[in-house]
């Protein structure tokens, strides 16, 4: 007898939870516990008194798989609400990039050109290496790295994704 196989789709969920001590650990304990894998996680508070955080969380699951993660995150007593934004509808990803290039002469000056193609700006320089800041969706900032492999890439650090609904309604 064959086992089918589900499909294995990237989503990207929104969780809003109480800032807390500890609730970050929780959450990416229920990941590994299960064997989960996250891709990306970025958390910032989002509320003016401090009291509500957003974790964002890309990972890759199947449909059935998708469902466990999100009723098992919802069970936690301290998260407020979980979206899946990727079955939610049109959303807005993005994502920084700090990007450290050395070189001289016609490398710098394609470096710097590709930049602005790019729309990276120069948040430091040397005489002999400077620092891009790129921002975008993962394709964009991915093929900038790529670009600059070939003109002196010394280093990145990456955010990773922070993601929105778009339209009126709150995720």
């Amino acid at each position: 007898m064959r086992i089918r196989e589900e499909a294995v789709e990237r989503h990207t969920l929104s969780i809003l939870v109480d800032n807390e001590p500890g609730i970050l650990a929780r959450i990416a304990g229920l990941f590994t516990a299960r064997g989960y894998n996250i891709e990306s996680l970025t958390v910032s508070d989002v509320s003016a008194d401090h009291a509500v955080s957003r974790i964002t969380i890309v990972t890759a699951a199947s449909a059935a798989t998708m469902e466990q993660i999100l009723s098992q995150l919802d069970r936690l007593v301290p998260v407020h609400s979980v979206t899946d934004l990727t079955t939610l509808g049109p959303h807005v990803e993005r994502e920084l990039a700090l990007v450290k290039v050395a070189g001289v002469g016609d490398h710098r000056i394609e470096a710097l050109r590709l930049g602005e193609v790019y729309r990276a700006r120069v948040v430091d320089a040397t005489t002999s290496s400077f620092v891009f800041e790129v921002t975008g969706g993962r394709d964009k900032i991915d093929t900038f790295v790529a670009l600059m492999g070939e003109l002196g890439l010394v280093e990145i650090a990456r955010t990773g994704i922070v993601a929105i609904a778009r339209g009126r309604e709150a995720a």
